[in-house]
């Protein structure tokens, strides 16, 4: 285990710790590997796969309704237990942690928008699920649209020309979906429901958006083969599919009034998610890079005692700290404010998958020959980490959307400025029925 230099973690999040990890170790890593073997993508997704034996363990240790408020049922862990904790499932396997994340995303949402219908229909069943009979998914990347959909304030966002695949109608108190999500909906073969991001008003655009809840077993949703993918293969990604489904007004979310900032905290949130996660692949891949050089002998001596060997893995070691520090510096913050430090989300995304390929690529080159072998674990963390670049959002799109939002400011202390506008909205808001 890391040694942990934060002084804010207390008693609940070293119990996270220790807890995630053992889980990690003894479940999501083996199954994660057992997964990465499978030929057939579609039997990731089986009635037999090890995949839903982990699915179950990890609801039953709570760790689908950690960001559950607990008068909801959940657990309401802090941002920092929450940091802690998929760093360490990200360290088992990303796949898995990636999985794990998104089976409770749309729950979350639906939680924070206070809703009671939607609640004590969809979030109280989840929070008080066991067997992983509810599992989430992410529904927004489509055919035509893949990390473009997150531009906000950019012209094509608001163009008429340019709008969702996916269209909702209204019809009295129902509407009716149409249209088509692309093959990288991540838990799509398994899901129980999706959170859709879909078109409302296709005359102004993506900006004319929506979200919806849609249960997956209504009449007139499908969905298609798994992805064969070169990495994170234990996902179950597809395309969902939606032909004149009704849903009843009372599952949408929001319409294009509050679709942006939807939008914003969602890409927030998942790209937080993101970081926290490669950060423990990062870990994963230092840790055993460290293990190997003190083990493998060449040249008479274990190289670890070579000083080209010592720089690498020093410089395995600085990034993987400094992913831990701004991963954990946006997941804590963004837990408990009320609008979401986007900006600094995507840094965090971006910077720490793309050190992840940076570590496990150097763990691959000090594992040499063996590094390339089928069964090798740090070739698994380098596809794994390799994925990442563009999952959720491709790292240079996610970069110019960061970018418009910090042109938009004059200087970071008027940044600064607006962080300590919200940190003290968060300290002044009445607490939560049932909560201290």
């Amino acid at each position: 285990m890391y040694r942990e230099l934060d002084p804010h973690v207390g008693t609940e999040e070293a119990e996270m710790k220790d807890a995630a990890h053992r889980f990690a170790a003894d479940v999501l890593r083996p199954t994660g590997a057992a997964l990465d073997r499978v030929a057939d993508p579609a039997e990731v997704a089986g009635e037999r796969s090890r995949l839903w034996p982990a699915l179950r363990q990890a609801y039953r240790l709570g760790y689908h309704r950690v960001a559950i408020p607990a008068e909801l049922g959940g657990l309401a862990a802090s941002g920092l237990a929450q940091h802690v904790l998929f760093e360490e499932l990200g360290w088992g396997s990303a796949d898995l942690a990636v999985a794990i994340a998104m089976a409770a995303f749309p729950f979350v949402v639906i939680a924070r928008t206070g809703n009671p219908r939607l609640i004590d229909d969809f979030v109280r069943p989840f929070a008080e699920d066991r067997e992983a009979r509810h599992v989430g998914c992410w529904a927004i990347t489509e055919r035509a649209h893949g990390s473009d959909a997150f531009m906000i304030g950019t012209p094509q966002f608001v163009d008429p020309r340019i709008s969702a695949d996916v269209i909702a109608r209204r019809d009295r108190e129902y509407y009716v979906l149409n249209g088509q999500k692309a093959a990288w909906v991540t838990n799509a073969t398994i899901a129980t429901h999706a959170l859709v991001f879909l078109g409302i008003d296709p005359a102004r655009g993506m900006e004319g958006g929506g979200v919806a809840l849609v249960p997956i077993n209504l009449r007139g949703v499908s969905r298609g083969k798994p992805v064969d993918m070169m990495g994170q293969r234990g996902l179950n990604q597809s395309e969902i599919s939606f032909d004149e489904v009704r849903i009843h007004e009372s599952q949408l979310l929001t319409d294009p009034t509050l679709y942006e900032f939807m939008l914003d905290r969602a890409v927030a949130s998942v790209a937080a998610l993101m970081a926290a996660i490669f950060t423990g692949v990062a870990r994963a891949a230092y840790e055993a890079a460290l293990d190997h050089a003190r083990e493998r002998v060449q040249g008479g001596r274990p190289i670890a005692e070579h000083q080209l060997v010592q720089k690498r893995l020093f410089d395995m070691f600085s990034r993987v700290e400094a992913c831990r520090a701004v991963s954990r510096a946006v997941m804590v913050h963004d837990t408990a404010a009320v609008s979401p430090a986007t900006e600094h989300a995507i840094a965090a995304k971006t910077f720490c998958t793309e050190a992840a390929v940076e570590v496990t690529s150097s763990a691959l080159g000090l594992f040499g020959g063996e590094g390339l072998t089928r069964g090798n674990p740090v070739g698994k963390l380098f596809r794994d980490a390799r994925a990442s670049l563009t999952e959720y959002g491709s790292n240079d799109v996610l970069a110019l959307v960061a970018a418009r939002r910090l042109l938009a400011r004059r200087s970071f202390h008027e940044q600064d400025r607006t962080l300590a506008e919200d940190a003290d909205l968060v300290a002044r808001r009445p607490p939560a029925p049932g909560r201290p």
